[in-house]
């Protein structure tokens, strides 16, 4: 599923991010950005120790923000790390740390002269983020990104994991769709 906004192609599709053949791909990583899990544990094996030496070389990342780094062995030519809050019943402003994360992310691929990156759900795996929830504010803090931000951003593509996921975010995306089509 896809929709364009201005220039750029907003996507939804459902597989594994670390075979994505985009500029750069963003990790859902931890703040101290030593690996772990999930899309982390995956893109640090699929990218192999060049990741993990230049992650230690920065040495952490706060909640919201984000870094870049080379994609090692990956088709991607960087991967940009973004730190999603931990789901505390979302009464830590964890909506705003979660947009801040996809925010951040597209300025520093914007910084790096980026023209298509893909995203995970961030914080919706061991972070406990409701998808629903997340799905939202991904997609509107995205969308606001490409409206409202000078870039060259060509495409931004969100790799869905898994089937739930995947149609979460497209009925999301079609209600965005629907509401902005008027506009």
């Amino acid at each position: 599923m896809k929709i364009t906004i201005g220039d750029t192609v907003l996507e939804l599709v459902q597989g594994d991010i670390t075979q994505q053949n985009v500029e750069a791909i963003v990790n859902a990583a931890n703040s101290s950005l030593a690996g772990g899990g999930g899309v982390d544990g995956a893109i640090h094996r699929a990218g192999g120790p060049q990741i993990m030496t230049e992650c230690r070389a920065i040495g952490g990342c706060p909640t919201g923000e984000a870094r870049i780094t080379s994609g090692g062995n990956l088709k991607a030519r960087h991967v940009i790390h973004a730190v999603g809050p931990i789901y505390n019943n979302g009464v830590s402003g964890e909506a705003q740390l979660l947009a801040n994360a996809y925010r951040n992310s597209l300025k520093v691929a914007v910084e790096n002269g980026v023209r298509s990156i893909a995203f995970p759900s961030l914080s919706t795996g061991a972070y406990r983020y409701p998808v629903r929830d997340a799905a939202g504010i991904a997609l509107q803090t995205v969308a606001a990104f490409l409206k409202d931000e000078p870039h060259e951003l060509q495409l931004v593509r969100f790799v869905l994991f898994d089937g739930k996921t995947f149609g979460t975010y497209g009925t999301i995306l079609r209600a965005f769709e629907s509401q902005t089509a008027g506009e």
